[in-house]
């Protein structure tokens, strides 16, 4: 049995950000992460063409700016390289390859007792003893498949988003993209410049905004109401994209700000995808009813012939499965029962970080936070602002 301050579950860019803020004030910390290497989701789960969809100045972990030349939409290789950076400039060293198996508060001790499994020695397991839990697994932890009758029967090749890489090896199929998310809006654009002839699944309705109208909603967040930026970045779509309504994409009748804020619903940031489904270049159907062989039946009747699917049908949060008592800090999604700004903090010295749904800024303000109220409860004299 080891004895610890902190233990922080998951490497992601919200463990590495906290034990970052940790380190800076000499907080003792152990970051376990399951996979054999920091940030998997970017690093193993990403398609080649992936560029962060909101400015860097949005995108930044504490106390490391990106530099002033790179470009302002970074690809995902160069944050990748600043997630590594940031690794190594701050002292995180994670313990790859170690799965939380379940972690339960012993009221006694007034501790945390964690299990983890070294699969790196023989799935050997190991107890950790620890004042402070930090939950860094975060909303995206495992990939959600959707259930479709006689998926077990097409004769194709299907995958989920996470194994998709890029389009070469779909040239000249005809290929169906479940979700109209900005996931699948951009796989479908990759599919059509390698070659394919994707068509997109567009299951519930979702606003369309470009990385324009997003900067300036999020700059206008500060000084306006979120209805009064709501109104304004949907009659700026409006005027880009028209009636999209007509090409079978409807739009919320709630605002794309609001809904982020409230269920995490994002808006689809267009990269020209729009452009080719006027075009006809890229088709759109409702949600699947049936599969058989190659052959998608949609909810509107419509049959047509697919040689692959990928699904962009997103990720759901694991953290139920492993920790105990669980449902008394987070809901039956494994997202936090409390509401921002107040959702990082549990009791009994349990923290989440990265689950706040505002993306890469709100893992900035979960780890400050975080670091901010250990070193208070340690009686510390850290500042990590």
């Amino acid at each position: 049995m080891e004895e610890n301050t902190v233990v922080i579950v998951g490497a992601g860019p919200a463990g590495i950000a906290t034990s970052a803020c940790l380190n800076r004030l000499s907080i003792p910390n152990i970051v376990f992460e399951r996979e054999e290497c920091s940030a998997p989701l970017w690093k193993k789960r990403c398609y080649d063409s992936l560029k962060l969809h909101l400015p860097k100045q949005f995108c930044q972990l504490p106390y490391m700016k990106f530099s002033p030349y790179a470009p302002t939409y970074l690809p995902k290789d160069s944050f990748v390289r600043y997630l590594d950076k940031y690794v190594s400039s701050f002292g995180v060293i994670p313990r790859y390859l170690h799965s939380v198996e379940s972690a339960d508060y012993d009221s006694n001790a007034q501790k945390w007792c964690i299990v983890v499994k070294n699969m790196a020695n023989n799935d050997a397991s190991q107890v950790f003893m620890a004042r402070f839990l930090v939950v860094a697994t975060g909303e995206n932890s495992q990939e959600l498949m959707p259930c479709v009758r006689g998926l077990d029967t097409f004769k194709g090749d299907f995958m989920h988003s996470s194994q998709y890489k890029n389009g070469d090896e779909f040239n000249g199929k005809n290929v169906l993209v479940v979700g109209w998310g900005s996931s699948g809006a951009e796989i479908a654009f990759d599919l059509l410049n390698c070659g394919a002839k994707p068509s997109i699944v567009a299951r519930t309705p979702v606003h369309v905004l470009s990385k324009e109208i997003v900067h300036m909603g999020m700059v206008m967040l500060k000084y306006l109401p979120c209805k009064v930026v709501d109104n304004i970045s949907v009659m700026l779509s409006k005027f880009k994209y028209g009636n999209v309504s007509k090409y079978g994409l409807k739009r919320p009748k709630r605002g794309p700000f609001y809904l982020k804020a409230t269920n995490g619903q994002s808006p689809v940031i267009d990269i020209g995808t729009i452009s080719k489904i006027k075009k006809g270049e890229i088709q759109v159907f409702p949600n699947m009813a049936a599969i058989s062989d190659k052959t998608i039946v949609f909810d509107n009747g419509i049959r047509a012939q697919f040689d692959a699917i990928i699904f962009a049908t997103g990720y759901k949060s694991t953290v139920r499965n492993w920790l105990k008592g669980s449902n008394r800090i987070f809901d039956e999604n494994g997202m936090p029962q409390g509401s921002f700004p107040d959702h990082w903090k549990g009791e009994n010295g349990l923290y989440c970080a990265g689950f706040d749904r505002r993306g890469l800024q709100g893992i900035s303000f979960d780890a400050q936070n975080i670091a901010r109220d250990i070193s208070a409860a340690l009686g510390l004299d850290g500042e990590t602002s």
